[in-house]
């Protein structure tokens, strides 16, 4: 969802053609032994540690060899690639890192390969993502990471989170009123998903619903109508109006420049911070839950990304070891390190390393 590298049908059509191409028609390269080619987001910090995962993992398993193909960062953009790529019945790439919300949308176009033949098991999974990870009863993927929706503020500005919804927006009206910032609180607005995973955030911490436990739609219950009320309401001093052209990038630049007190974002952005000598406000903030409302509870969007087979991929077995490699405890453990992206496994959250990485990590991470 971060960084919109290529943009534009005929472009995103001439990429996907000219790879895909290069896809069917690659071997080894001159190399001996099995070929696999994993596909997905690998910009900056995330390339680098996933290269050496893929190094360690090539070293483990002689014989086989992994080739990185790149895809563009922005999700939309990539799921348009993936489904020119699969409907093209291409074999490679092999493994394909899909969003946590694009499974059952693959799996019936029979594009992906389940994986319970091949001894998949979600146990000891983050609740939320191993429900992703499944469609009509079989597994269709693994969990990768997952991100939820976090809420940053500037602690030299508001040491102590805000307790309700209320708080959070009496808070940032009342920075950037004062001058001392020039925005009180930041967040997605933009038209894309970001806005939906907003919105479903303040709707659960007002007690709003999507469905009720019958299936019925509920989105425009009085809880939906004071959340989105509650969002309108911050573009009158609280938020710049700007934000409803923001995503996330936008939101953190102006966050880490110093522009703003409070930020909606997910937790990638915590590492991407931290440096000094790129971020105004390194060392001077923390995350915490989305507060709620009386009649609500905190909620943060599920978000992340799950690992695939390609249902053509003529190295199915070779193709999982690779996944189950990439997603097991230390591997994820070593990523969110990197790039901050939290482990996808409830275990994980019990080394130190993961809660010295972001601090007190929220419990719906785990969730």
């Amino acid at each position: 969802m971060r960084g919109d590298r290529i943009g534009g049908g005929r472009t995103i059509a001439a990429f996907a053609l000219g790879t895909a191409l290069g896809l069917a028609g690659c071997g080894s390269g001159g190399r001996s032994g099995t070929v696999l080619t994993i596909s997905g987001s690998a910009v900056g910090d995330e390339a680098a540690v996933l290269r050496t995962l893929l190094a360690r993992f090539e070293r483990e398993h002689p014989g086989l060899h992994v080739e990185l193909r790149e895809t563009p960062d922005a999700a939309d953009l990539r799921h348009q690639l993936y489904v020119q790529w699969l409907n093209a019945r291409v074999p490679r790439p092999d493994v394909l890192q899909i969003d946590v919300v694009w499974t059952a949308e693959l799996a019936a176009a029979g594009w992906l390969r389940p994986l319970d033949d091949l001894g998949a098991d979600l146990d000891g999974f983050v609740p939320g993502a191993a429900a992703a990870a499944r469609w009509r009863g079989r597994t269709w993927a693994i969990p990768w990471f997952v991100d939820v929706g976090l809420l940053y503020r500037r602690t030299d500005l508001a040491p102590d989170p805000p307790e309700s919804l209320a708080a959070l927006a009496g808070s940032a009206g009342r920075l950037a009123r004062s001058g001392r910032v020039a925005d009180g609180l930041v967040w997605q607005g933009a038209r894309y998903e970001g806005l939906v995973c907003v919105f479903l955030e303040i709707s659960g911490g007002f007690g709003g619903r999507i469905l009720d436990d019958d299936g019925r739609v509920v989105v425009d219950s009085d809880a939906g109508v004071r959340a989105l009320t509650w969002m309108r309401q911050l573009l009158r001093g609280a938020s710049p109006e700007a934000v409803l052209t923001w995503k996330e990038e936008q939101t953190r630049f102006a966050f880490q420049n110093g522009r703003a007190a409070f930020m909606r974002n997910w937790p990638y952005a915590y590492r991407a911070m931290a440096d000094p000598d790129r971020s105004a406000v390194a060392g001077r903030y923390a995350v915490s839950p989305l507060p709620a409302a009386p009649a609500g509870k905190p909620t943060a969007a599920l978000g992340g990304a799950l690992l695939a087979i390609n249902a053509r991929s003529r190295h199915p077995r070779e193709a999982f070891a690779l996944i189950r490699f990439l997603t097991s405890r230390d591997a994820m453990v070593e990523r969110l390190r990197a790039v901050g992206q939290l482990p996808a496994r409830v275990a994980a959250f019990d080394d130190p390393a993961v809660s010295g990485t972001l601090g007190a990590t929220p419990a719906a991470a785990r969730e």
